[in-house]
């Protein structure tokens, strides 16, 4: 008989949302996805499982994890995975009315899988580091080596079967399926090797679970860059007929474009690292990390000359000429994006005019305030929500295309500043940036809390993705109005409303020892199902054809709200992506 206890930590209030969250995603799901949610099934066991496990041990403490945050596992391995499934559930829906092709939905179940192994590899991963720490674990962990290796291998043989029938309906077992199982198990080797990069770079920045959701992520992004070059290439070591544009859809410009040089400029501080090692050589300079250095220094200005270079090289030739390559541009891209922005010149270029003034007014206001009103400070944060709401709102109703290139270069610019703020840390100086580094410092510090560090600010990346990735993963087809929109309702007015309600009027918690209260809770539902009673109506005006069903909103809305107020992870990561998949169902 289980203890009261062990029950009680058994079923806390982020994993039984979680549990919720998937019960609703595998009641809709169709009789054609079988093997497809039984992979999340099984993927979900294996999340929880580990979970417990590593929670009551101390395994979890080599990796350096963000303090005052739970693991997360479970939720970091089953929330990527659970937006593909749902996108596959949207799609079908898609084929059956005869909207899209079958070979999109049979593309999307290889990514599926991909991002499902990734998932399932860092869990293996991770339950291998519990077992090396199970002999002086608690009694909940203590079992027999040889008896756990036999159920870990049944499982994997499980998940690995699964696997294989799920792709053979696409092609039989034969040379096809092979390439793509060993397509798969790349993924999952490479999640592996990068979650242990990322938690060994940075430090107390994330937790595993927010770790594991970006490993994916990228991992996932990284792939699909690689299949769709190598599909261009029609190289003789894969099949064309699992990496040929007949097999998957050819995606849009845009976010061609917005790949291609977001990756450009993931990899670009590997290639500004050579390029400085090169330049060092052959100056004969020794790096100056053994000694301080004045930014005024001329090796660090002609460093900082280096990188500017560099990075003009990476946005102008690197990244437009895999764009132009897979894509088939007959124009340089930037020049398309200049031609795409002027074919609707009122409207767009009135629409930048209007995002400028508000930043610049929003930043100028916030950032005096900030100075004088420390104590709030997660009031002002909250207001950047707001601002989020007032700039992307029109945008995704009137502008929706270019809104997906807007957000791409926004995301472009934070990932620049955020590499040349890294600069002038100790750990990163040898590539001092002169003369923004320090100052774009000391601006995004004004505007931390505590799940950001030194190392690594992640809030304005997480909000900004948050409202992103719904639109971009509707892009190619939604049948759910609401859906786009998911990043913009919950963040935007949810957690905003439940924020600014709860510091204020906030009394009843929903535990001991956390922040959120029920008032907030309560306040970010109902304000979110009121911006739907207004946006639905607009939409239709507009010309979109309305299927949310009320039923189906209210299911998502308070399962998100619930979410925001149990889990103790990067709530701008996960809301959004669990809140769409939701409303895609």
């Amino acid at each position: 008989m289980v203890p009261l206890s062990s029950a009680v930590s058994l079923l806390n209030g982020e994993r039984t949302v979680v549990v919720l969250f998937l019960t609703r995603i595998l009641f809709c799901m169709p009789k054609s996805l079988y093997y497809e949610s039984l992979g999340l099934c099984l993927l979900a066991f294996a999340g929880l499982f580990i979970e417990i496990c590593a929670e009551n041990s101390t395994s979890l403490n080599q990796f350096k994890p963000r303090p005052g945050a739970s693991s997360g596992i479970l939720l970091g391995a089953v929330t990527l995975p659970s937006v593909m499934l749902s996108r596959l559930i949207q799609l079908s829906r898609a084929v059956e009315s005869k909207d899209i092709e079958p070979q999109e939905l049979d593309y999307l179940i290889v990514q599926y899988w991909d991002v499902s192994a990734t998932c399932f590899a860092v869990l293996l991963f991770l339950c291998c580091c519990v077992i090396r720490q199970s002999t002086n674990a608690t009694s909940f962990l203590k079992f027999r080596r040889f008896h756990n290796k036999e159920i870990s291998l049944l499982y994997i043989a499980v998940y690995v079967a699964v696997c294989c029938f799920s792709l053979a309906r696409q092609s039989d077992f034969g040379s096809h399926l092979a390439m793509k199982l060993f397509w798969v198990f790349c993924h999952g080797l490479a999640a592996v090797r990068l979650i242990q990069h990322f938690l060994h770079t940075f430090p107390s920045c994330a937790s595993v679970g927010e770790a594991l959701l970006v490993t994916s992520g990228l991992v996932l992004y990284f792939g699909d860059m690689i299949a769709y070059t190598l599909a261009k290439l029609n190289t003789f070591l894969i099949s064309p007929e699992l990496l040929s544009e007949q097999y998957g859809f050819k995606r849009s410009e845009i976010i061609t474009i917005i790949q291609g040089f977001l990756i450009s400029l993931l990899v670009f501080p590997v290639f500004y690292g050579f390029s400085l090692r090169i330049y060092h050589q052959l100056s004969g300079w020794i790096s100056p990390q053994t000694h301080a250095a004045e930014e005024t220094d001329s090796k660090v200005i002609e460093s900082s000359l280096l990188f500017y270079a560099s990075l003009i090289v990476t946005l102008v030739v690197i990244a437009p000429a895999w764009t132009q390559f897979v894509q088939g541009f007959h124009r340089h891209p930037l020049l398309w994006i200049l031609n795409f922005v002027f074919e609707e010149p009122l409207k767009r270029l009135a629409l930048c005019i209007y995002w400028v003034s508000v930043i610049c007014a929003s930043v100028l206001r916030f950032y005096n305030i900030s100075k004088s009103r420390k104590n709030e400070r997660i009031l002002l944060r909250k207001y950047y929500h707001l601002v989020a709401v007032l700039m992307f709102s029109p945008a995704l109703i009137f502008q929706s295309s270019f809104l997906d290139l807007a957000f791409g270069a926004a995301l472009a610019v934070f990932l620049i500043l955020e590499i040349v703020r890294l600069s002038i840390l100790k750990r990163f100086n040898v590539w001092k940036i002169w003369p923004l580094g320090k100052h774009i410092n000391q601006f995004m510090n004004a505007f931390t809390d505590h799940r950001d560090s030194e190392l690594l600010i992640v809030s304005h990346f997480s909000l900004l993705l948050g409202c992103a990735l719904p639109e971009w993963l509707s892009t190619d087809f939604s049948d759910r109005s609401l859906a786009p929109f998911a990043g913009i309702l919950s963040l935007g007015i949810g957690d905003t409303m439940a924020s600014m309600v709860g510091y204020k009027y906030g009394i009843l918690r929903w535990s001991k020892t956390g922040r959120k209260t029920i008032e907030g809770t309560a306040a970010g539902i109902t304000s979110v199902l009121a911006a739907c009673f207004v946006l639905l109506p607009l939409l239709a005006s507009t010309g979109f054809i309305i299927s949310q069903h009320w039923i189906s909103l209210l299911i998502a809305v308070t399962a998100s709200g619930l979410l925001e107020a149990y889990t103790t992870q990067l709530d701008n990561a996960f809301i959004p992506l669990v809140f769409y998949s939701l409303l895609c169902l």
